[in-house]
């Protein structure tokens, strides 16, 4: 048998083939206890986003494809980074961490009582000249957008622009991510099964082509809706006048105490004197305001308009 030569290559030198690589997740050093510390005050100090000591493994997981991306090998260095005043990686650490979970008509009980009591109300108002027809509604926490177009199928449904009334929503979310989604107005078609047949046939388009298997928000309702970014942690929000009603929901469990009592407080500057804050299931008043009273859970109106 003929022995094949087989010439023997020189090893390549190890630390030449280490630093070319691409990193892999288990190359990323493991956060330690100190570096989240630092990201629990940043995130907090931006967001107002309390993170507990048990939200620790979920950081990681949303932050380590980050770090991948920037070729960075410990979360101090990416900490560095996003620390700077004014840095975008402040805007895109913050659309990582975020949750944002949402669906059409999420909460019914809410929207039943909007549907048959509240817009009736203001009806009846409108006929007796007792309030113009003009509706504000601002949506605080928008998400990919499920809440504001249900709010607009909602209305325009009953408040109908034959009878001179014109709606307006404000929509807005911390992430610049799902904001980007809710613009686009378009949904898969499984998610819109939580919509009323009458208000779906009404207000949703089927897509075709490249949509096909999704639905899209008719003109109708996309032209009563606006988005924008804003952090209800801010200081100062861009959003202006007052509004007739205001869904805040699921928003303030991720917040401390004192975050909460500052968000409320700057939400209820922005509610009309007969205006209506919705809260999510889980959140409540008790303890953060004593300026409204309760509706039904979770719904509020001012106690002394």
């Amino acid at each position: 048998m003929t022995a094949i030569y087989q010439p023997v290559e020189r090893p390549p030198n190890q630390q030449e083939s280490k630093d070319r690589r691409p990193f892999r997740v288990a190359e990323i050093q493991p956060l330690t206890d100190r570096e989240f510390d630092l990201f629990q005050g940043l995130i907090h100090r931006l967001a107002g986003i309390h993170l507990v000591p048990a939200k620790k493994a979920l950081l990681v997981r949303r932050l380590t494809r980050r770090l991948r991306e920037l070729n960075l090998r410990s979360f101090t260095a990416y900490y560095r980074l996003a620390k700077q005043e004014g840095h975008e990686e402040q805007i895109e650490m913050l659309d990582r961490i975020c949750t944002n979970e949402t669906q059409f008509f999420r909460e019914p009980k809410q929207f039943d009582l909007l549907a048959e009591e509240i817009i009736p109300e203001w009806n009846r108002q409108a006929d007796s000249g007792r309030r113009p027809r003009r509706l504000r509604v601002w949506s605080a926490a928008c998400s990919t957008g499920e809440e504001p177009f249900s709010l607009a199928m909602t209305l325009l449904h009953r408040l109908l622009p034959e009878n001179h009334w014109q709606v307006e929503i404000q929509a807005t979310d911390l992430s610049t991510r799902v904001l980007a989604t809710a613009r686009k107005a378009v949904w898969p078609l499984a998610r819109a099964q939580r919509i009323p047949d009458e208000l779906r046939r009404r207000f949703m388009l089927k897509g075709v082509r490249d949509q096909f298997g999704k639905v899209k928000a008719a003109r109708s309702i996309r032209s009563a809706v606006h988005f924008d970014r804003l952090n209800l942690n801010s200081d100062s929000y861009s959003v202006r006048g007052s509004f007739d009603l205001i869904f805040c929901r699921n928003v303030l469990i991720y917040f401390d105490l004192a975050t909460r009592r500052r968000v409320i407080e700057s939400l209820l500057e922005r509610l009309a004197p007969t205006g209506y804050l919705f809260l999510g299931h889980a959140e409540s008043l008790n303890g953060i305001s004593e300026k409204m009273r309760t509706l039904i859970p979770c719904v509020y109106t001012r106690a002394n308009p």
